[in-house]
């Protein structure tokens, strides 16, 4: 099994993004993070969406995707050089802590303390998904109350890109 992002070009319509979740649903696929934002044109969307599968469940999912009316084109970013973030807010109880403490975890990380009250600090970062992991599993000693976590959202390295 391994994990594979899927960028997709799909129509800008109600129930597109039902369809594409159908789908995965209807095959007993999981849908592991999703994505979904207007494109630079308003007719299109872009839904990056994180599954896991062997070679052959991916290539089922990306020719079932293909079939679907709403879908423009797609490609598995996975199979060349792309760049992939996630944003994470995580929110944490400041209780009994010293605030040095926080911030030399938050440093050591690449993150920001975003929010600081009495009780609790939001701390926000930008990364891969095995950076905000990192971060996450960094800060379970602290008393975690929330984490927001965006979805990953890729696009190709170099010249090519996602078009029609």
């Amino acid at each position: 099994m391994s994990r594979h992002i899927i960028s997709i070009l799909l129509e800008n319509e109600a129930g597109a993004l039902s369809r594409v979740a159908g789908l995965f649903s209807a095959r007993g696929y999981n849908i592991e993070m999703l994505t979904v934002a207007p494109t630079h044109d308003a007719t299109l969307s872009r839904m990056t969406l994180v599954t896991s599968g062997t070679e052959a469940i991916i290539e089922q999912i990306n020719k079932q995707l293909n079939k679907l009316v709403d879908v423009v084109t797609l490609v598995d970013l996975t199979e060349g050089q792309h760049i992939e973030r996630e944003l994470v807010m995580i929110k944490i109880s400041t209780e009994g802590l010293d605030c040095d403490q926080v911030h030399s975890i938050v440093t050591g990380h690449g993150a920001d303390v975003v929010d600081e009250s009495e009780e609790t600090c939001v701390v926000e970062l930008l990364g891969n998904s095995q950076k905000i992991d990192a971060l996450i599993a960094s800060m379970e000693p602290l008393s975690i109350k929330e984490v927001v976590r965006s979805g990953v959202s890729g696009i190709k390295r170099g010249a090519d890109f996602l078009t029609i």
